[in-house]
């Protein structure tokens, strides 16, 4: 699983809400929702998609997509 708290940063810092962000995609604010919530999987095509979106460079995706989350041993 993947962390992705600077991506939801991100999000908010450029569109406000998930739901204007989901606006300027032309899908829901559920679609984003099921992405940020792990219940979908990134294909390539939406990275590209979504990085264009929030003017993320091709150099720093890896900063925002694939953050690994933290294990705890509990």
């Amino acid at each position: 699983m993947f962390d992705y708290s600077n991506l939801r940063l991100k999000i908010i810092e450029v569109f406000g809400t998930y739901a204007e962000f989901a606006k300027a995609l032309g899908k829901t604010k559920a679609y984003v929702s099921r992405y940020m919530q792990g219940h979908s999987i990134f294909s390539q095509d939406t990275i590209l998609l979504w990085a264009k979106s929030l003017h993320i460079d091709n150099n720093e995706i890896g900063c925002y997509f694939f953050v690994p989350k933290e294990l705890t041993n509990e």
